[in-house]
């Protein structure tokens, strides 16, 4: 440490004659010291003032800037050390000696501008300020073609240092993307393959801009796609496989180069991994097992790469998806049912796996839930039995099935999620179908369910979904019997909520079901209508001039409809309806316009 001191003392004494021999002796003493103590030596060069004389000698002419630079490098390591760096002005002649020739100067240049930018917002914004990443990004573009080992170092470096310079900074980040940084990258990447450190380098990279939506069109022009799965294939280490899934996963989430890895084998890669993993017990290979079906069902949410996999349900990833529904692995099941949701996503593939037999599988793996079952495998296989019901041909099929009866031993749940498919996979079945809906409907336990659910409270979904469940019941069943049962189960008032939804389908799926209810079953369902205040709530949608016409339309011929009860057409005689209707009667629908003159000839009757 004595030797320290003397060494910082002569550097200030002789620092503004750069040519003396002993500036580089001091020099040579200083690394030595930051060698065997940096946190120690870098307190005593700051403590020394000596930060401020490392700016002169930051110049291009003098033969020991690359020894300065490598200082200025090792001392950053310490975060203590980055804004004193910034405060002694050190930045801008760093960023100028990024023009330098020297192969070592950049080198040292390179480390000694990322450490300071790393974690340090002082740092960064001085880099940017003085134009840094803008050269480098020139300095990575000129020079990735150039494959000897010191060039390859250095490109390290550069990536290094740029990554420190924009993570966690969408600004930043958005800046390199403006400067075209991403091409040169993905050229690295496919030249220096073989070189591991700048290889892992260009992924950290990748890894940082890949979060950001504005790169996904830049990386989508690239063959980033093609490179990324040449990568992947040579990988035996579990981590080096875990860099690349960690930027596959976001570039994935755009459908273009869904499509181009889809096209690049990246699926194939996955299966085997897949294949390699079930069965073992090892933590990194359960976790290799997840990212790598994940990512496959990731892969299948885009429209063109799925279709491109279902291959008219010959495909052989499609084919070997199917084998993991019966799988004991959770996992598997359940990217086995995701990925089955995400094939039916359009009509002709429904269709196609309905009649191939996949609903017997699906509530095979149903079965094996039901008791104390996994909740994300039956969200899961709850999804694709709801898109497999939304093609009509489909519906009487999967009924026959026994789809419904499957479902209904969910009524239990009491896991929202659950509670969210199963309303949504009945509602489904039994649209136009009005044998199921009669049946459902005149179940009592999934009635009282549903009018449970419709309070709901912390799940609105659940709640949507159970009131346009009781309304499709009545809506489909036209039945006396189903509407009884709702009455008795206390449906009425969440048919007279829904009525005022900010949903316009909603809206009017409550009146319609609330009409036929009037219509068939007055009598019994009057006293519940009067407690709810339906004509109330009929009088404020008939007011309200933001009213769709089919909305004011239905609430007119519900109007007709409980006028046949004697206190709702008290009711109706008590609210101005005549005059709301009247003005109706000039309403540019027609058919609202026609409903209005029918509607009033029956209230100025009934007064």
């Amino acid at each position: 440490m004595d030797n320290l001191s003397d060494a910082l003392t002569k550097l200030k004494l002789t620092a503004a004659d750069t040519t003396v021999d002993s500036v580089e002796g001091c020099l040579d003493c200083l690394l030595q010291a930051l060698v065997q103590n940096n946190t120690k030596t870098s307190e005593k060069i700051q403590e020394s003032g000596t930060l401020q004389v490392f700016a002169n000698l930051l110049t291009p002419q003098s033969n020991c800037t690359a020894k300065v630079a490598h200082i200025i490098a090792e001392v950053a390591k310490n975060e203590f050390m980055r804004n004193p760096c910034v405060d002694a002005g050190l930045i801008p002649p760093l960023v100028q000696l990024l023009n330098s020739k020297d192969q070592e100067v950049l080198l040292q240049t390179g480390r000694a501008l990322g450490n300071i930018c790393y974690d340090s917002h002082e740092g960064r914004i001085a880099v940017e300020q003085a134009g840094g990443a803008q050269i480098v990004v020139d300095l990575l573009r000129s020079r990735c073609t150039i494959t000897d080992p010191a060039n390859q170092k250095l490109m390290t470096v550069f990536c290094g240092m740029l990554m420190n310079y924009s993570n966690d900074n969408d600004i930043l980040q958005a800046q390199l993307i403006n400067m075209d940084v991403i091409p040169t990258l993905v050229k690295l990447l496919g030249i220096h393959c073989q070189n591991t450190a700048l290889t892992e380098m260009c992924l950290v990279a990748f890894g940082n801009l890949a979060e950001l939506e504005s790169s996904k069109e830049q990386f989508a022009a690239t063959n980033i796609a093609e490179e990324l799965v040449k990568l992947f294939k040579k990988q035996a280490e579990h981590e080096k496989k875990e860099m690349i899934f960690e930027v596959l996963a976001p570039l994935a989430e755009n459908d273009i180069i869904k499509l181009q890895l889809v096209d690049a084998g990246l699926v194939e890669c996955l299966l085997e991994i897949v294949h390699q993993t079930v069965n073992s017990d090892k933590e990194e290979e359960v976790a290799e097992l997840k990212t790598a079906s994940d990512l496959m069902v990731l892969l299948l949410l885009g429209d063109e790469s799925m279709q491109k996999l279902f291959d008219g349900g010959k495909g052989s990833v499609f084919q070997r998806v199917l084998s993991w529904l019966p799988s004991n692995n959770h996992q598997l099941q359940l990217a086995g049912a995701l990925a089955i949701a995400n094939f039916a996503r359009n009509d002709g593939n429904c269709i196609h796996m309905v009649d191939n037999g996949i609903v017997q599988k699906l509530m095979n793996l149903l079965d094996r839930h039901v008791e104390q079952g996994n909740v994300t495998v039956q969200h899961a296989a709850l999804s694709a039995l709801r898109n497999l019901a939304i093609p009509v041909i489909n519906k009487a099929k999967m009924l026959s099935a026994g789809v419904a009866e499957e479902v209904l031993k969910f009524l239990r749940s009491e896991m929202p999620p659950v509670q969210f498919k199963l309303l949504g996979t009945l509602r489904m079945l039994i649209d136009a179908q009005a044998e199921a809906a009669e049946q459902l409907g005149k179940n009592a336990k999934l009635v009282e369910r549903l009018v449970e659910w419709c309070e709901a409270k912390d799940h609105v979904g659940v709640i949507g979904e159970s009131n346009r469940l009781l309304s499709a019941l009545i809506r489909h069943s036209k039945s006396k019997d189903v509407i009884r049962t709702i009455v008795q189960s206390g449906g009425i008032v969440h048919l007279v909520t829904m009525a005022t939804s900010e949903h316009v389908i909603m809206q009017n799926e409550a009146l319609v079901a609330l009409g036929l209810m009037a219509s068939l079953e007055l009598g019994t369902s009057e006293k519940d209508l009067e407690n709810a205040k339906l004509v109330e709530v009929l009088h404020r949608l008939l007011s309200d001039e933001s009213s769709a016409p089919e909305i004011k339309y239905n609430s007119m011929v519900l109007v007709c409809a409980v006028m046949g009860s004697e206190p709702l057409n008290k009711e109706v005689q008590n609210l101005a309806f005549l005059e709301i209707v009247s003005k109706l009667r000039s309403h540019e629908n027609k058919t609202v316009a026609q409903q209005a003159s029918l509607t009033e000839q029956r209230l100025t009757v009934a007064s």
